[in-house]
């Protein structure tokens, strides 16, 4: 059985983004609301989406912009609290992605008991942060180290908000990063948030790793599901789920609920 199978229940699994509010420490933090504020957020959007028939959820804190490549003991605290507060409200298999911080998304998913976490573990990048250069020996080092060996990696190869220092090919690394850095799976994604990756990066990538799972990471939308997901073994989507597909809203259920409705009629249910 695939692992695809055996944690989400189904082929070419739909997983939603809770997108938490800036979370403390970071300049967007709204401390009038405070940390009640953000829980009442992901709450919202947690339901809204399994609601709407995702088979996966993953928490994230896509605003606490700028960005960091490591992440503030408060973000992981806080990442941690959260999910723990709506651990029993939680009803489908979930994940974490911390930005940019390999090691502080396995240990919130550890803590947690979160299934997988989504991460850049390779390569390296100039990026808005500054030179990106995470190790993924480190990382699985880690996991071992904190017992977290039934957390699923998943190695997002072509960084957001960055480009690759090196030339090679989207297709030739990631057959390189399959055979030495053992992912779980492979996320294909466009240049930032919301950016629909390539069908030809999908298709190259996915010839080039065979069975380990490819996915869509960005820009996935009602308008060009169909035309990805023949090239893709899952899909991670955000911001075409939220009110007027625009990342900082809130979900919107009815969206949730007709990109659903397509994606199974491609999975053939």
């Amino acid at each position: 059985m695939s692992w695809l199978q055996e944690v989400f229940g189904v082929s070419k699994p739909v997983i939603g983004m809770v997108h938490l509010p800036a979370l403390p420490g970071s300049p967007l933090y709204d401390a009038g609301r405070g940390m009640e504020g953000i829980l009442e957020r992901a709450r919202q959007d947690l339901h809204a989406l399994q609601t709407g028939g995702v088979d996966a959820v993953m928490f994230c804190n896509e605003n606490d912009r700028p960005y960091a490549l490591r992440a503030d003991p408060a973000t992981v605290a806080a990442m941690a609290a959260v999910v723990g507060r709506l651990r029993a409200e939680i009803r489908v298999p979930f994940g974490i992605d911390v930005l940019w911080d390999p090691i502080a998304a396995l240990a919130v998913a550890h803590a947690t008991g979160a299934r997988f976490v989504r991460e850049v573990f390779t390569g390296v990048y100039a990026s808005d942060m500054g030179l990106w250069s995470p190790s993924a020996g480190e990382a699985l080092r880690y996991r071992r180290a904190i017992g977290a060996e039934g957390v699923r990696v998943l190695f997002n190869i072509n960084a957001e908000f960055a480009a690759p220092m090196g030339s090679r090919p989207l297709a030739e690394v990631a057959r390189s990063v399959a055979f030495s850095s053992l992912p779980d799976g492979i996320c294909v994604s466009g240049p930032m948030t919301s950016v629909p990756v390539r069908a030809e990066d999908l298709r190259a990538v996915k010839e080039a790793v065979g069975s380990l799972p490819v996915f869509i990471n960005t820009g996935a939308r009602h308008d060009n599901i169909a035309d990805l997901l023949p090239h893709a073994d899952g899909v991670i989507v955000g911001s075409s789920l939220k009110v007027d597909g625009i990342t900082w809203n809130p979900v919107d259920p009815e969206r949730v609920r007709s990109f659903m409705a397509i994606v199974r009629r491609l999975r053939g249910e």
